[in-house]
């Protein structure tokens, strides 16, 4: 009996929306991740991309457990003293919140040119509003997966 590979031909793509409204941003981004790699398809190939196309809408009402929102977030400009920060309560409430779910599902996936290929396949809105209705995309209800992951359980 062979090992099954899946070829290229053999790959297909679903459209799957998530709304992230109170949702545990770990629990959140640890299936996207899933769905990303594909790896929830009983046919996954490791070497292949066979994950889905998702979509994240309202990602500025993600929620955190503990105190993770007074974080500190850093990174380096690249020159002498260059070090910066910012705690992600004011990335959630700035200009751009959905980089911190960017973020998280990027730090879940394997690091090489596939993982940076498997996040083109990301889209995280704040809001409600996305313009990838054409594509039909189904909706999954994270929610009613476990009930630890809404801010409530906990």
């Amino acid at each position: 009996m062979k090992t099954f590979t899946a070829k290229p031909a053999d790959i297909e793509k679903k459209w799957i929306v998530i709304d992230a409204d109170g949702l545990v941003l770990g629990r959140l981004a640890s299936i996207v991740a899933m769905r990303l790699r594909g790896k929830h398809k009983p046919s996954f190939t490791p070497h292949m991309d066979m994950g889905d196309n998702v979509i994240v809408i309202n990602a500025e009402k993600v929620q955190l457990t503990g105190k993770k929102r007074d974080k500190p977030n850093y990174w380096h400009t690249g020159y002498p003293g260059g070090i910066k920060s910012r705690t992600t309560r004011q990335i959630l409430e700035g200009a751009h919140p959905e980089r911190v779910v960017m973020q998280a599902v990027k730090r879940m996936l394997p690091g090489g040119p596939l993982s940076r290929q498997q996040m083109t396949h990301l889209r995280v809105y704040a809001g409600t509003e996305h313009g990838h209705e054409a594509q039909s995309p189904e909706a999954l209800d994270v929610k009613s997966m476990n009930k630890k992951n809404t801010r409530e359980a906990y």
